[in-house]
């Protein structure tokens, strides 16, 4: 039997969107990583533990509803002082409030400290090509 690599996935803040979260959560269960689905309305301290507590290698966070930006902000920190500093963070939806170019919202979550930004309708294949290649 073999260990699958562990990603713990969930739906920030006051957000309770979870058809995207259901979608990703079967697609990267059908390539093959063991996945943590923490559901809606997750805080980021539940993000931090369920990683600890699993040994995750990656935090894949969704937010829909616009505040992604508040609800995100200090998750790299919060890993850092957790001890899991290295762990890749993605993070993926409606991020911002109101018309901003995607480009600009990726470089505020890049310097937050993501590892990867994806606009609104990605595909999950995409993110499972990224996971692979930043696990290696």
């Amino acid at each position: 039997m073999t260990n699958k690599v562990k990603v713990v996935l969930g739906v920030i803040g006051a957000d309770c969107h979870a058809v995207g979260n259901k979608i990703l959560n079967h697609a990267l269960t059908a390539a093959g990583y063991e996945v943590i689905n923490l559901g809606v309305l997750v805080p980021q301290e539940e993000f931090v533990n369920a990683a600890i507590e699993t040994d995750a290698k990656a935090i894949l966070v969704a937010s829909l509803y616009g505040h992604g930006e508040i609800d995100c902000r200090g998750l790299k920190d919060r890993c850092r002082e957790a001890g899991i500093e290295d762990i890749l963070l993605y993070v993926g939806g409606n991020l911002v409030v109101g018309k901003t170019d995607f480009k600009e919202v990726e470089e505020k979550f890049l310097a937050m400290g993501y590892d990867r930004v994806y606009e609104p309708g990605i595909l999950p294949d995409q993110v499972i090509t990224d996971l692979k290649a930043d696990l290696k």
